[in-house]
């Protein structure tokens, strides 16, 4: 068993550091990684459940987690290199981008405004982007009270990928409050517009 201590990192360090050790296994076996917030906890699930590998979760203290991630015997998996390729040109993906819960500079209302108009145009396209990408100020527009959860609904519905930054909504208080798509992380966030061939940041 590989045990990393990641106590104390801020995203995406913990998920990068179990992604390497289990690269590193060559197959069956187990990482365990320490870290002190759900949030990672939750990062790190998802990183076993898009691998293919079991996953379990010690709870030792409210800032202390044991997460043991087990490969499965014959398990191969891709080294970093292939994680990170490029889509087939056959497949053009579109990420768009939202970084404030407003769009465009100026007045904010009158952004916010726009920021809902926007999104709701989304849904009435006959091509999606294949993910919606939410950090900093744009976490709470994913999140309770926010005036577009039924178009973003409406989307994820669709097929389209609503990622919220789990380092923002803690920041911000709003990790109870996200009620649409799912908690990522930095390393999913920079992974998508590198694949992306078009990003959209309104």
């Amino acid at each position: 068993m590989i045990r990393i201590n990641a106590m104390g990192e801020a995203c995406p360090l913990p998920v990068v550091k179990t992604l390497r050790a289990l690269q590193s296994l060559g197959g069956a076996g187990s990482v365990e990684t320490l870290v002190d917030n759900e949030t990672a906890v939750q990062n790190l699930r998802r990183l076993a459940e898009s691998k293919g590998c079991s996953i379990e979760v010690e709870t030792i203290s409210d800032a202390e987690y044991r997460v043991t991630i087990t490969a499965a015997e014959g398990a191969e998996l891709p080294k970093e290199e292939a994680i990170a390729c490029a889509a087939p040109a056959a497949q053009k993906k579109t990420v768009v981008v939202i970084s404030a819960d407003h769009m465009g500079e100026g007045n904010e209302e009158l952004g916010r405004a726009l920021l809902k108009a926007f999104l709701f145009a989304l849904t009435q396209q006959e091509t999606l982007p294949a993910a919606i990408l939410f950090y900093n100020a744009g976490a709470a527009v994913t999140c309770e009270g926010s005036a577009s959860l039924e178009d973003l609904q409406a989307l994820q519905s669709q097929g389209v990928e609503i990622l919220t930054c789990g380092t923002c909504l803690n920041y911000y208080g709003l990790t109870e409050k996200l009620r649409v798509g799912e908690v990522t992380n930095m390393y999913v966030i920079a992974e998508k517009q590198l694949q992306a061939d078009c990003i959209i940041r309104p």
